[in-house]
Parts: structure tokens; C-alpha cells; sequence
């Protein structure tokens, strides 16, 4: 079962920037809201002030497969938005996701270990 979906609507995004939670590190700001779904919501933002649209692009792709690769760990039930800070295009794909652990583990968005139903 897939575990997340997009947030495309500009009133959704509003809403969690207004109503969520945020947390920033050096390359990322993360906002985040409980849901009532079962699954998670993740929305991406790159300004047109950090680059060209093959830059956001690239960003975009590192944000997500970051996302995806921790996406167990995670979690469920909750609308994410990453946005992208000017320090993020001259960062590797292991420095953003260094930035996201710190982000999600300051959030408290990272599963426990009595919070895993999967582990034996």
C-alpha cells in the first residue's frame, strides 16, 4: 500500500504553514500536522530565488528520494512540507539527508522503537 501522497493545493499548503509545526536546519525548513488519514502527505517548495528550473528540479528529485529512503522510519498520519533554503543547491544528496534526520528527529516525526509494530 502506497504510504504517501502529494499535497498539490495552494489552500493545503497554506493551511500547514499557518496551522503546522516547523522546524529549520541549514538547507531545509520542514512544516508538519497531524492528519486523520493513515497515510502521510509530503509537499515540496523551491523558490525561484534558489535557481534556475533545472536546479529546483534536482533539488526536488534529492528531497524526495531522501523522503522515500526514510519513509519506514517515519511516522504515518501526518502532512510534511520541505522547503528548500538557499544553502541547499550546493549541498550532496548525503548532506540534505543529514539535514531531513535532524529536521524530522527534532520534530519528533522519526518512529520509536515501541512505535514500530513491524519489529520482533
Amino acid at each position: 500500500m502506497k504510504k504517501t501522497e502529494a499535497i498539490k493545493l495552494n489552500r493545503e499548503f497554506r493551511s500547514l504553514y499557518y496551522r503546522g509545526g516547523s522546524m529549520a536546519s541549514r538547507s531545509l525548513v520542514i512544516y508538519y500536522r497531524k492528519n486523520k488519514r493513515s497515510i502521510n502527505r509530503l509537499g515540496l517548495t523551491v523558490s525561484k530565488k534558489i535557481g534556475k528550473a533545472v536546479v529546483r528540479n534536482h533539488i526536488k528529485r534529492l528531497i524526495k528520494e531522501n523522503y522515500r529512503l526514510r519513509e519506514d522510519n517515519i511516522k504515518t498520519g501526518y502532512d510534511i512540507i520541505f522547503v528548500a533554503r538557499r544553502a541547499c543547491p550546493s549541498k550532496t544528496f548525503h548532506e540534505i539527508g543529514r539535514d531531513m534526520d535532524y529536521v524530522l528527529g527534532k520534530c519528533g516525526l522519526f518512529l520509536s522503537e515501541k512505535d514500530n509494530p513491524e519489529t520482533d
